[in-house]
């Protein structure tokens, strides 16, 4: 497994749409990755359920946010954070996300699973406000960049409930 260089991503975007929907391909490519930026945000409400199969799995809902003109304010609290950008990750290749330092740096954090080989949407992070004060977000704000990487061969794709989320 080997780390996809910048170069090689902005070719993927362009010729096989690995990203879509982004706002700026030269602003969010990055050495590593590629900075995804902030759609909107909802506040986790309720409970969930989580099992082995997911026969019984139960989320709780969200209740989406307002943003006041361009910007909202997020308190302490969890939240989840749905982006602009449309992956498309080739059955050879996996990315992970890590949050934008900057985001760490006002008391956030960003919260990621895999997206795996095969894996087609418009993702949702978590999204966790520590700072006592709460976060100001301006909406399209770079929240997460997201690292790709080669698998050394094809795997299956995958199927799971969140393919083509969002779309």
């Amino acid at each position: 497994m080997s780390c996809i260089s910048k170069n090689e991503i902005r070719r993927l975007i362009l010729e096989e749409n690995l990203v879509s929907d982004y706002i700026d391909l030269e602003t969010q490519l990055q050495p590593n990755g590629f900075d995804c930026t902030l759609r909107k945000i909802g506040k986790v409400k309720g409970q969930a359920r989580l099992d082995f199969d997911n026969s019984e799995r139960e989320l709780p809902n969200v209740q989406e946010v307002e943003f006041n003109g361009d910007w909202i304010f997020l308190g302490r609290g969890y939240y989840r954070a749905y982006l602009n950008e449309i992956v498309k990750i080739p059955k050879n290749m996996m990315a992970l996300a890590r949050p934008r330092s900057s985001m760490i740096r006002a008391g956030a954090n960003i919260l990621t699973a895999v997206w795996d080989a095969g894996y087609q949407g418009r993702s949702e992070v978590g999204l966790v406000v520590y700072n006592e004060n709460g976060i100001w977000l301006k909406k399209n704000a770079r929240i997460v960049q997201l690292v790709f990487f080669t698998l050394d061969d094809e795997t299956e794709e995958y199927r799971g409930i969140y393919k083509f989320e969002n779309v």
